[in-house]
Order: C-alpha cells, then structure tokens, then sequence
C-alpha cells in the first residue's frame, strides 16, 4: 500500500501555537499523537511519500523519530527539511529525497512537489470513461489564505471550456490535492482516500 502526508511538522512549536493553532498541550503530546496516528495506519512494508516538511527537530531528534515510523519513506523536500538534507539525519531512513517526482499509482500519474504547481504534467489526460488521469498532490500552504486562492484557481480552471483534439468543446481538468495532514487526522492516506477526502472537505459532488 501506498500513503502520502504533507507538512507533520514535527517538533515545531510555533506552528502548534500559532498558524496551523494545532489544539496540543505542547510539542511531545503533538509529536505523540502524530506518531500513533501514523503507525496505526501504516504497517512495515507499505510505502509512505512525505510531501514536504517532516520535522523542525535536531539532527538527533529527527534520526530517533524515523526510526519510530512505520514503512518504507519517501521525502519530497520542503523548505523546513533542511535538517534531512543538509545534515543527513537519518537520510538512510529514505528510499530516496527528491524535490520532484512523478508516479505512477494504480494507472494513475501522481505529480508530487512540495509547492502547488498550478500547470502540471499531464493535467488533461483522461480514460475512457472521463475520470482524471493525473493528480497533483502538494502541501507547503496547509489550511491557510493561500489555500484558499488555489480553491478559487481550481474552480474557474474547471468551469473554463476548451476545444480538445477531437474538436469537442470541454472543460479543462484540474485535479489538484492539499495533503495537509491536519485535513486527515495526521493520518498518511491513500490517493483514492485523499480524492475521496478532497471532495467532502470542499462539497464536491460528481
């Protein structure tokens, strides 16, 4: 199995506090919460993308946390990994570290940057049926203003027609997820959980 998260932000007091005012006592009870969250879902042998943003911890505290966390890892680097990348703390931890990486999930490309990108790779392939072949799954902005005005892009995007190959007029796909681990819990999910998840948080309706 495969599970994508952005921006655990472990060991950042600030962001508990103040932006994301995440509701905890302090960083351990954070750090904690955030750990069983992520090991009651993911067992040994699954496969964990962190989009961004791992930890605010020492090079010591972020090597002892890996080491606590369930899967086979996958970094994406974020602007706060600087720790994972510079210092190697527990780099042999990771498969690999990459600012940019595109996958292949279940027949589906998965476009994966820690920043949104607006125009992405593949963002007008379809299957047969209609249904996105693409998704864009990022982080970096978390629940913010600026998550807001992505909203508002995807939503003129998807209401803005085009002439496709064929000729035919169509709305121009934009399949674009905020992995922000405060939407799910703190629990790595799935793409399909996160498209299912996406869909609810912003009324969605197919």
């Amino acid at each position: 199995m495969r599970y994508y998260i952005a921006d655990l932000h472990f060991f950042h007091a600030a962001l508990n506090q103040k932006m994301d005012c995440r509701g905890f006592a302090g960083v351990e009870e954070m750090n904690e919460y955030m750990i069983a969250k992520w090991n009651g879902k993911v067992r040994k042998n699954d496969d964990v993308v962190i989009i961004g943003d791992l930890s605010w911890g020492s090079a010591q505290e972020t090597s002892a946390l890996l080491e606590r966390l369930n899967g086979r890892l996958y970094l994406i680097m974020g602007n706060h990994d600087a720790v994972l990348f510079n210092k190697k703390a527990g780099a042999d931890r990771f498969v690999w570290m990459k600012p940019y990486e595109e996958l292949s999930d279940n027949r589906r490309k998965v476009i994966l940057c820690h920043y949104p990108v607006m125009c992405y790779n593949g963002q007008y392939r379809m299957d047969k049926e209609g249904n996105p072949k693409t998704y864009m799954l990022y982080g970096h902005v978390h629940d913010t203003q600026d998550q807001r005005l992505i909203e508002q892009f995807q939503e003129i995007t998807r209401s803005t027609t085009v002439t496709n190959v064929k000729g035919e007029e169509q709305y121009i796909p934009c399949n674009m997820i905020n992995c922000f681990c405060m939407y799910s819990d703190y629990e790595p999910l799935t793409l399909d959980e996160w498209i299912e998840l996406d869909k609810k948080r912003r009324n969605y309706v197919d």
